[in-house]
């Protein structure tokens, strides 16, 4: 069939669909399906099967998809999807970024798109409050910016999440992590050591935390902490899941990862997952993992550890006016491993080093274990650990 005709075929469906009492969300996806498929019955020529299934598609992902970035959400291989006004559109797949060669229809679709990821979360998105981050249902995470903030257009940006969880050993058949270092950590979750995950965007932070949980003992409790869901933690049956509230349109009922944090101590947690912490909730995490909740985990942004540690200093000035000499004591007393995520050349993201955080002469000290080489992966450095009383302890 010709292309203007299908596309002519389709919009009229498109356009009797609307008229229904579809408009006021009374239909389900499968009467929208069946109204699509007893429509095209009534066209005089011959429609191929494939074709019709493609105009159901397109009209199922118009009408209650996300149009035509439906194709990238539902593309296991891919990874993240940037929009940047209604015609540019690029995606991340094996760690190379691509340009997408379909665009929306107009920026009003691309808007009518924006509404429907921030209603479906009771979000509210305009030029008053231009900044939302928003989960689809698949725990995507969503990040949107309206103009003016955004200049020249409407920006979306979709970070995707696996279908399947990842353990170290699926991270190890990757190539992410060497089987050495995996055991290594497994028995560091299981002897009860307070780890933090450090990386640049995309680098695999969250995943691996997810990784990592999987190790934890199945009879203990656990509280995680985020300001958007993201955490996948498996084969724990005593868990709970906390998420920040943002304030409301007077700008009040606001429930920050400070209040999270300090409600989860009077949870009888024995171990606290906190998402990330960017903020003043640094301080309320590491006073949590020095007051009995061993076994801790937690992520950051950084680009090398000893940014990490520098950071997570700035972090606690924030929220107090403690003097540097006890925010390092502070910090060096409640982690005890740093695990650094990065990307290669490829793309690949890697565990670039694991090390042991120490605090000793008012200053912070990493005790490198593992490093990252080109030529030979994820290697062990020779330098014993220092403190293995966890180890000891736990067994």
């Amino acid at each position: 069939m010709e292309d203007t005709r299908i596309i002519d075929i389709k919009d009229r469906i498109k356009a009797e669909l609307t008229g229904e009492s579809l408009a006021d969300g009374g239909w389900d996806e499968e009467e929208i399906a069946g109204y699509i498929d007893a429509a095209l019955m009534t066209y005089p020529e011959y429609i191929p099967i494939k074709v019709k299934k493609d105009i159901r598609k397109c009209i199922m992902n118009e009408i209650i998809g996300y149009d035509v970035i439906s194709e990238l959400l539902e593309n296991d291989d891919i990874t993240d999807i940037m929009v940047n006004g209604e015609s540019d559109i690029f995606y991340e797949r094996n760690g190379k970024i691509h340009r997408y060669g379909k665009c929306f229809s107009s920026s009003a679709k691309l808007f009518d798109i924006i509404q429907h990821i921030a209603a479906g979360h009771n979000r509210i998105v305009n030029e008053s409050e231009p900044i939302v981050d928003v989960r689809l249902k698949d725990g995507s995470r969503v990040n949107i910016v309206l103009p003016p903030v955004a200049i020249n257009g409407p920006v979306v940006t979709i970070r995707k999440f696996p279908k399947y969880d990842f353990t170290l050993e699926k991270l190890t058949e990757i190539g992410s992590i060497t089987k050495e270092a995996a055991d290594f950590l497994k028995k560091l979750v299981h002897a009860r050591y307070n780890i933090f995950i450090s990386g640049g965007t995309g680098t695999g932070k969250t995943t691996f935390l997810n990784a990592l949980s999987n190790y934890i003992p199945s009879d203990e409790r656990i509280v995680t902490i985020e300001d958007s869901a993201e955490l996948r933690i498996q084969g724990i049956e005593n868990i709970v899941s906390l998420e920040t509230r943002n304030a409301n349109f007077e700008g009040n009922n606001e429930i920050t990862m400070r209040d999270l944090i300090k409600s989860s101590l009077r949870m009888r947690p024995d171990r606290i997952i906190v998402g990330e912490v960017r903020g003043e909730e640094t301080l309320d995490m590491l006073q949590a993992m020095n007051t009995g909740h061993e076994g801790s985990i937690s992520t950051g942004h950084a680009n090398s550890p000893a940014d990490m540690i520098a950071r997570l200093e700035t972090l606690v000035l924030m929220a107090s006016d403690m003097p540097l000499n006890a925010i390092r004591r502070q910090i060096g007393s409640a982690l005890d491993i740093l695990v650094h995520l990065g990307r290669i050349k490829d793309g690949k993201r890697k565990v670039l080093n694991i090390s042991e955080v120490m605090y000793a002469d008012d200053d912070i000290h990493l005790n490198l274990l593992y490093e990252y080489h080109a030529e030979n992966g994820l290697v062990r450095t020779g330098n014993d650990m220092n403190d293995c009383s966890k180890l000891e302890r736990y067994g």
